[in-house]
C-alpha cells in the first residue's frame, strides 16, 4: 500500500488514476509469480517431495526478493507532498490525530474497502480451491486457469485507472458495486457446473473485470481522502483492518459454508458486503474532483 501512495503523489493530476493502478499490477504480478513457482514445483517434484521439503523453496526465494525491494526503496526520490510536509508545520501524524480529526475518512476507508477486498480474494486466492473442490477440475488445470485469468486481469488495471482519470473515480466504484451485487451469485453458480476450462476462464474473467472497478483505483481514492501528514496512517490502518476482516477471512468463510452444506451462502455473503460498500460509493464525493493530494 505504501508504494501506491508514492505513485499517487508523484503522478500528475491528469494521470494519477493510471499510475496508482500499478499497485494491483504489482500485487497480481506477485500472485502470478507464486503460481508460476507452484507450476514449476509441480512439474519438477513429486507430490511427496513437494509436501516434504519442496514447499520451503518459495520462502527462500521470497526472502531474497525482500532484500532487493529494500534496496530499490532506499534509492527512490521523495515526492513533492512529502517535501512540502517536511519543510512545513502542522498537526501530528499519530493515531490520536487520526481519530480526533479524521474519523469519518478512516471509517470511509473501511467501508469502501470491505466489498472490494472480499470480492478480490474470493475471485483470486479462493478461486483455485473452488475450481478443485466445487467445479471438479484437477489441481494443475485449476492452477493454469487461475494464472491465465490473473494475467489478463493484471492488464486491465492500467486501462481502468486511465479511464478513472477521464470519467472520475466514483463511476468505476459504483459500477463495481452494482455489477458485483447483480452478478456474484450467477457467476459462482455457473462456475459450479462449468463444462470446460474455457468456459470457467471466461466466467472468472467476467468477475475480475467487474472487480477492476475497485482494484484499479482503490489506492488513489483512499490517498485522496487525507492530507500528507496523516495519509500513511489514515489509509494503512483502516485498510489493514478491513483487509483482515473481509479479505483475509474470505477463504475460511467460504470453506465453512461448504463444510455445513450451504456453499451458496458464501455467494450471498459476498454480495451483501459488496452491497454495503456500494451504499458508500453512491454517497461519497468523487475524489478526483476533491483530492487532498492536489491540495498538498
Amino acid at each position: 500500500m505504501l508504494h501506491s501512495f508514492y505513485l499517487s503523489e508523484i503522478a500528475g493530476q491528469r494521470r494519477r488514476g493510471f499510475y496508482s493502478s500499478f499497485q494491483y499490477v504489482t500485487l497480481i504480478a506477485g500472485q502470478l509469480l507464486a503460481l508460476a513457482t507452484l507450476l514449476g514445483l509441480q512439474a519438477g517434484l513429486s507430490d511427496g517431495e513437494l509436501e516434504e521439503w519442496g514447499w520451503r523453496l518459495p520462502f527462500v526465494a521470497g526472502g531474497g526478493l525482500a532484500l532487493v525491494a529494500f534496496h530499490l526503496r532506499r534509492g527512490l526520490a521523495e515526492t513533492e507532498s512529502f517535501e512540502n510536509l517536511r519543510h512545513g508545520t502542522g498537526p501530528g501524524s499519530g493515531a490520536r490525530t487520526l481519530l480526533l480529526l479524521y474519523p469519518r475518512q478512516a471509517l470511509l476507508v473501511v467501508a469502501l474497502t470491505a466489498g472490494g477486498t472480499l470480492a478480490f480474494y474470493a475471485y483470486t486466492t479462493y478461486m483455485q480451491k473452488f475450481l478443485v473442490n466445487t467445479a471438479g477440475f484437477d489441481r494443475r488445470t485449476a492452477t493454469r486457469l487461475t494464472a491465465a485469468a490473473l494475467f489478463l486481469y493484471m492488464l486491465l488495471q492500467p486501462a481502468a485507472g486511465a479511464l478513472s482519470d477521464r470519467v472520475g473515480r466514483k463511476p468505476l466504484m459504483v459500477g463495481f458495486g452494482v455489477l458485483g451485487v447483480l452478478c456474484t451469485v450467477p457467476i459462482f453458480t455457473l462456475l459450479e457446473q462449468a463444462a470446460s476450462p474455457a468456459s470457467a476462464l471466461l466466467l472468472i474473467l467476467a468477475a475480475l473485470t467487474i472487480v477492476s472497478g475497485y482494484t484499479s483505483i482503490n489506492a488513489v481514492v483512499k490517498a485522496e481522502l487525507f492530507p500528507a501528514h496523516i495519509r500513511t496512517l489514515g489509509v494503512a490502518l483502516p485498510y489493514a483492518l478491513a483487509n483482515a476482516l473481509f479479505g483475509g477471512t474470505a477463504e475460511y468463510i467460504a470453506l465453512w459454508f461448504k463444510s455445513i452444506g450451504q456453499e451458496r451462502g458464501f455467494y450471498w455473503y459476498v454480495t451483501a458486503v459488496i452491497g454495503l460498500s456500494l451504499a458508500v460509493y453512491v454517497r461519497m464525493r468523487d475524489t478526483r474532483r476533491h483530492s487532498r493530494i492536489a491540495e498538498d
